[in-house]
Order: structure tokens, then C-alpha cells, then sequence
């Protein structure tokens, strides 16, 4: 029932456009610190992908990005504890995420170019995680 989305209101007022939903490596590999997190995560993967068959007859775009960790002001202190090291490792580029380049994603996902690319899950992980 999409009553609640903003997607009802794009519908009515024939909106074209792109909803992007930021996800998590999580969802893929499981969360056994957080099991809850790595659950809400597949789960927004999956609500996205359901919306993406129901809204593209109107035009309406919807993606995930399944980031893994991004360098940020939160994530700054357990990257330079000695877990940081090991984090770090998990990717064979040997660092994290910088923001901009999370922000490239979704900024490419909110061109034309990737209209056809519609209900696609876009994992940013350094190859962290591949699935």
C-alpha cells in the first residue's frame, strides 16, 4: 500500500523522478553485534526493490546504496583505535569510504543514465564484501 510514501503524492501530482535509499553492507553479511541493523537494512534493500517494480509505470526511479564504513566525524574514533586497523584490512584498497564518493553514487543515481538500472542495490564497499 503505497497511502504513506511520499511515492503517493509524486503519483498524484506526476512527478517523474528517483528515490534512493541508503542501505548498508550489512544487509548482506549480518550484523551479529547489531543483529537489528543488518535486518532493517535487507529489509529497506528489499522494500526498495518492491518499489521499484510498483512505481516504474509511473516513472518513478527507486535504488539502494549498501555502503560499507565511510570515513566520517562518527565512525573517526573506532577507525583510530586499534579495531581501526582491522576495519580498515577488510577492503583490498586498504581504507574506507570517503563521503564523496557515497555522494557520487547517489548523484549518478539521480541521473538519467541510470534510469534502467532501477531497483538495483549499489554496493560501495571497497570489495569489503562481495556477495
Amino acid at each position: 500500500n503505497l497511502r504513506f510514501l511520499i511515492a503517493r503524492k509524486m503519483i498524484e501530482q506526476k512527478i517523474k523522478g528517483k528515490i534512493i535509499n541508503i542501505t548498508s553492507r550489512g544487509a548482506y553479511r549480518g550484523e551479529p553485534t547489531s543483529p537489528a541493523y543488518g535486518a532493517t537494512k535487507a529489509g529497506l534493500n528489499s522494500f526498495s526493490q518492491s518499489l521499484a517494480q510498483a512505481l516504474a509505470k509511473y516513472d518513478i526511479y527507486v535504488y539502494g546504496v549498501a555502503p560499507g564504513f565511510v570515513r566520517t566525524d562518527m565512525t573517526e574514533e573506532i577507525l583510530s583505535s586499534p579495531q581501526g586497523k582491522s576495519i580498515i584490512s577488510q577492503s583490498p584498497l586498504n581504507r574506507v569510504a570517503r563521503p564523496e564518493e557515497i555522494a557520487k553514487m547517489v548523484l549518478f543515481l539521480s541521473s538519467d543514465s541510470a534510469d534502467y538500472a532501477t531497483g538495483a542495490i549499489m554496493d560501495i564497499n571497497g570489495a569489503s564484501y562481495l556477495h
